[in-house]
C-alpha cells in the first residue's frame, strides 16, 4: 500500500490523487515520479536507511540538495530539523554511532526536509521500545498538525494504536474495518 501511495508500485486498477494531483488513472499521468515523490512524500523506513558514509546532518540534507538547494541552505533546513527532533548534538554522528532512537529521529528528519504533504511511515516503531515508540508517533502527529501534513503509518503495534485519529484495519489486501476517534 505504502509503495503505490508512494508511486513506486502502478496500482491494479483505480486512480490515485495526491495533494489534489490526479496522478495515476489507468496509468501514470506525472513524466517524472522520483520529482514528485521529492516533492510531494516523506518517506520513513522501518530499518532508517540512513546512508552509512553520509553524518546525520548529510543524511538529511541530502533530500534537500536533490531538490536544488545549495549546501548552506540544505545544512541550515536539517539543522533546523535535527535541533526540532532533539537530535542536534548528534548532528556530526555516522548512522552507526546513533542509538536507534537516535536514527529514528534523523530518519523522521530527513523525510521531513522537503516539507512534504504527505507522510509514508512503515513501521516506524519496530526497533523501538515501548516509551520511545509513543514519543516517535507523538512527534509524527505534531509535526502532522505543525506542517499541514498527512501520516500514514503501517504497524503490527497495538500498544500505539490509541495515538492515531483513524485506524484501518487491512487482511489479506482488503480492507477489514475503519475506526475514527475524535481529535
Amino acid at each position: 500500500m505504502l509503495n503505490v501511495i508512494g508511486c513506486i508500485l502502478e496500482p491494479n486498477s483505480g486512480q490515485l490523487t495526491l495533494n489534489g494531483e490526479k496522478v495515476y488513472d489507468g496509468r501514470w499521468l506525472r513524466q517524472d515520479l522520483r520529482r514528485l515523490r521529492l516533492e510531494k512524500i516523506g518517506f520513513i523506513f522501518q530499518s532508517h536507511n540512513l546512508l552509512p558514509f553520509l553524518n546525520a546532518w548529510e543524511n538529511v540534507a541530502i533530500a534537500h540538495i536533490l531538490a536544488g538547494s545549495s549546501t548552506a541552505k540544505a545544512k541550515s533546513r536539517a539543522a533546523e530539523l535535527l535541533t526540532y527532533l532533539q537530535v542536534e548534538r548528534r548532528m556530526n554522528a555516522m548512522p552507526s554511532q546513533l542509538s536507534g532512537g537516535e536514527a529514528q529521529r534523523v530518519a523522521i528528519a530527513r523525510a521531513l526536509a522537503n516539507d512534504p504533504r504527505i507522510i509514508l511511515a512503515d513501521e516506524p516503531t519496530a526497533a523501538l521500545d515501548s516509551q520511545r515508540a509513543g514519543i516517535v508517533i507523538d512527534m509524527l502527529r505534531k509535526v502532522a498538525a505543525e506542517h499541514q501534513a498527512a501520516v500514514i503509518v503501517v504497524t503490527h503495534d497495538q500498544k500505539i494504536y490509541d495515538r492515531f485519529d483513524r485506524i484501518f484495519s487491512l487482511r489479506d489486501g482488503a480492507l477489514e474495518t475503519e475506526a475514527s476517534k475524535a481529535a
